[in-house]
């Protein structure tokens, strides 16, 4: 987000996101809740939180952040005093529902566009899945713990830690799905045999370029949201182009 009337890659930010909450509203307004997957701001800066937080009382539902390398924890809690966080100040927090354990982890590193995980953090997941016992656990990740395929995005994944957060992960086989943010592409697959799901934004994408190596390129492919529907044996994912319908006329 940005301050409203600003524009970003040629694209009004808030205009798309008033847009995506009507969507919501007139189609999944049932929905038990809504997570936002991080880069809640473009630049950290206090005015986008306080256009942010005007946008979303129009959400009907609870609605719950994660943070991304665009933003600022400092001003995102000034702005927002009621986010959950770990002991150490971390955007960390683990969500009950009557589907299972929502945990929301931070994977920034202030000031970087890659992500880490340090041993603070680590350590407040262990305990967290130690305490969830059987329970379905659902992870969201704002960068992705492994490669993709899109070099651009490969250099500012989770960069040093993936393979002691799969140590940790993998006697939890009740673990049934991580939700990414951070690509701004639709992807989807499994890493180390959990399932996993990335979605596009809601205002700029990035393009499927096997070129970029540094620069992480932008395009004006169409937004989405995703709608989650779990079950005890289930986890379907729709991801909603929701400015880019067009209905065929019999």
């Amino acid at each position: 987000m940005v301050d409203r009337g600003e524009y970003l890659h040629g694209l009004d930010p808030t205009h798309r996101l008033q847009t995506c909450i009507a969507d919501i509203n007139a189609r999944n307004a049932d929905a038990d809740l809504c997570i936002l997957t991080g880069d809640l701001s473009h630049t950290g800066a206090i005015g986008a939180y306080e256009n942010l937080r005007g946008i979303l009382r129009d959400l009907p539902m609870p609605y719950h952040f994660m943070i991304g390398n665009h933003d600022n924890r400092e001003n995102l809690r000034r702005v927002f005093p009621e986010i959950p966080c770990d002991e150490n100040g971390f955007v960390q927090s683990v969500i009950e529902t009557a589907a299972g354990r929502f945990f929301l982890l931070d994977t920034v590193e202030q000031g970087q566009d890659w992500g880490t995980y340090c041993e603070n953090r680590k350590k407040w997941l262990k305990s967290q899945l130690e305490t969830s016992c059987d329970r379905p656990i659902y992870l969201f990740m704002h960068h992705p713990s492994f490669q993709i395929g899109i070099p651009s995005l490969d250099r500012i994944r989770l960069i040093d830690d993936a393979d002691q957060i799969h140590a940790m992960l993998e006697p939890y086989k009740n673990i049934k799905h991580i939700f990414f943010g951070h690509v701004h592409r639709p992807v989807a697959g499994s890493w180390c045999g959990i399932p996993f799901s990335i979605i596009r934004g809601t205002n700029h994408q990035v393009p499927y370029d096997l070129d970029a190596l540094e620069k992480v390129p932008k395009s004006h492919e169409p937004p989405a949201y995703g709608i989650i529907l779990i079950e005890a044996d289930q986890t379907i994912v729709h991801f909603h182009d929701y400015l880019s319908e067009e209905r065929i006329t019999p």
